[in-house]
C-alpha cells in the first residue's frame, strides 16, 4: 500500500481501516491493489436495509471508500482527494455472503480523479455500478504532510 493511502488514514496495519471511520464499520477490507486497480469486499450481513437486501447506501460507502483512496493514492503524500461526485446504479440484489468492490480509473489528471466502482456478489454478478469524482487539492497549510 502507498504510504500517502496509510498517512490519509485510510489504511492502517496491514489491509485493516483505522479504528472510528465508517468503513471500519461496515467491514470493509482492503484485499488487493496496485497503481491501475483498488479491490475490497464487505460483508451484506450488518449492511442490509428493511427488506433483508444489501442496503445501497452500503454500496455507496464501499464505492466511495475504493475510488477516495486510489485518488488519494494517485494525489500522493502532499496532495488529498476530496470526493466532489458519486453516483450509483444498482442491478441485482444482494441477500447473503460478501460483496466485492473494484476501482479503476476512468481519469487521472492534475485537478481530478474518476474512477468506475465495479461490485459483485459471491457469483461474480455485477450487483452495483458506480463512478466516483474526486477533486485533488494541495494538502491544507499546517496539516503535516504524509511520508
Amino acid at each position: 500500500m502507498s504510504a500517502a493511502a496509510v498517512q490519509h488514514g485510510f489504511i492502517g496495519e496491514g489491509t485493516q481501516v483505522p479504528d472510528e471511520q465508517l468503513t471500519a464499520r461496515m467491514g470493509i477490507a482492503i484485499t488487493h491493489w496496485d497503481a491501475d486497480q483498488l479491490t475490497a469486499t464487505m460483508p451484506v450481513a450488518g449492511n442490509r436495509q428493511p427488506y433483508g437486501l444489501l442496503h445501497g447506501g452500503a454500496n455507496a460507502v464501499l464505492a466511495e471508500t475504493l475510488g477516495s483512496i486510489a485518488a488519494a493514492m494517485y494525489a500522493g503524500a502532499h496532495r488529498i482527494a476530496v470526493g466532489i461526485e458519486l453516483s450509483c446504479t444498482h442491478h441485482r440484489a444482494a441477500r447473503e455472503g460478501t460483496v466485492t468492490g473494484v476501482a479503476t480509473p476512468l481519469h487521472r489528471g492534475r485537478s481530478t480523479a474518476s474512477y468506475e466502482i465495479v461490485i459483485t456478489d459471491e457469483s461474480g454478478r455485477r450487483t452495483c455500478t458506480a463512478r466516483l469524482t474526486c477533486m485533488l487539492r494541495d494538502r491544507p497549510p499546517g496539516e503535516p504532510a504524509a511520508s
